[in-house]
């Protein structure tokens, strides 16, 4: 299996990144946007799998591809934020690794991911690595799309655009890597709007399927602002559960292996170093919990569109396929008793919902005040 076989349903992409890899000389920046699920920063890391595989193909065997792919290359700085979003701090410790010499391949490759959370302070701290880089470095940057990110950056990449792949693509990537069945990985990936990422944990952990299944459902059970009140509160802890329970582990792994790398005693006093390094690392956990917890309630958001979308199709006889087939006749009950016209105005409501969580508002009040909305 090479690294363009990661890609689903991308052949254009595959084409160009392969001639791309092939070129002695290529671009020295790249732009990869595409809608959440499309694979960007899977194009990313198979790009520089590429450009420093042994055999010059991208072939996903040798020992360049496979650390390349997984992130642990000594010549790929694959950076993700846990901030909503990148500090100048952040911006300017990549500036000085992209002047490194690769130490074993003919590149030094600078992966940055949500390059959309670039303010314009911390983008103009980039410029000049990314218009005029050293000649051994490259930039793969990834956004939603290209107006996400600032025009003196995206004027200086080479733009890669990929599209949602087809559920048939993702559920064929379901069956092949993690033996789902057929039915299960069409299901899977219809529910999760062909983002492979959601499909794949749809598929293969039934406590995300119940989550969204009672997520999908809410509309169903309000009658009234107590009810409404009530689903915002069930939606809510639905969210902060599971992004703690995504969290934990990760957590717990990182402050042992900390211990462990500094020669933590196992019983006593801590020295005082590395009491201030277990400190600084419960502040940067912290950081990531509360974006992995908005990440979570948009997706929960997302997920609820998904049941006025359904219920509008069925307003305006489209005949598209259902996305919650599973509630199709609740569907149907529901698009009688209403307009199209309010199921738009709902949509339009938990739209609103999205870009308020995104700020320091309070989620919980954003979503009280969604819930009776939606009534």
């Amino acid at each position: 299996m090479t690294v363009w076989d990661q890609l689903v349903g991308q052949h254009h992409v595959v084409e160009q990144l392969e001639r791309a890899a092939r070129d002695n000389n290529p671009t020295h920046a790249w732009l990869f946007t595409g809608p959440p699920g499309s694979g960007r920063s899977t194009a990313a890391r198979a790009l520089a799998a590429a450009l420093l595989c042994e055999h010059g193909t991208g072939c996903g065997e040798c020992h360049s591809c496979r650390t390349a792919f997984a992130g642990s290359h000594a010549d790929v700085m694959h950076f993700v934020t846990e901030n909503p979003q990148i500090s100048i701090d952040e911006a300017r410790e990549l500036v000085v690794k992209a002047q490194d010499r690769p130490s074993v391949g003919q590149w030094r490759v600078m992966i940055v991911e949500d390059a959309d959370r670039m303010t314009e302070r911390t983008s103009n701290v980039m410029l000049k690595a990314i218009e005029e880089p050293p000649p051994h470095t490259i930039w793969l940057l990834c956004a939603p799309s290209p107006m996400d990110v600032l025009v003196t950056i995206r004027s200086r990449c080479r733009p890669v655009t990929l599209k949602v792949p087809s559920a048939q693509d993702v559920a064929q990537l379901l069956v092949s890597r993690h033996g789902v069945s057929q039915e299960r990985a069409i299901e899977c990936a219809r529910l999760a709007q062909c983002h492979v990422g959601i499909a794949t944990r749809l598929a293969l952990y039934d406590d995300a399927r119940t989550r969204r299944q009672e997520v999908v459902s809410l509309p169903l059970n309000m009658r009234g602002v107590t009810q409404a009140v009530r689903a915002a509160d069930r939606l809510h802890r639905l969210a902060v559960d599971e992004s703690a329970a995504n969290a934990e582990t990760r957590n717990d792994e990182e402050r042992a292996q900390l211990l462990v790398a500094l020669g933590a005693p196992e019983s006593g006093r801590m020295p005082p170093a590395i009491r201030g390094a277990l400190n600084r690392l419960e502040a940067d956990q912290k950081r990531r919990s509360r974006r992995i917890q908005t990440d979570t309630l948009d997706r929960f958001l997302i997920d609820l569109t998904t049941f006025y979308r359904d219920v509008l199709s069925v307003q305006l006889h489209t005949g598209t396929e259902l996305i919650n087939q599973h509630l199709s006749g609740d569907i149907h009950d529901y698009a009688g008793n209403s307009s199209a016209e309010q199921t738009l105005e709902r949509i339009d409501v938990i739209s609103e919902t999205r870009d308020r969580i995104r700020t320091n508002v309070s989620a919980q009040l954003a979503f009280e005040a969604m819930m009776v909305s939606l009534i």
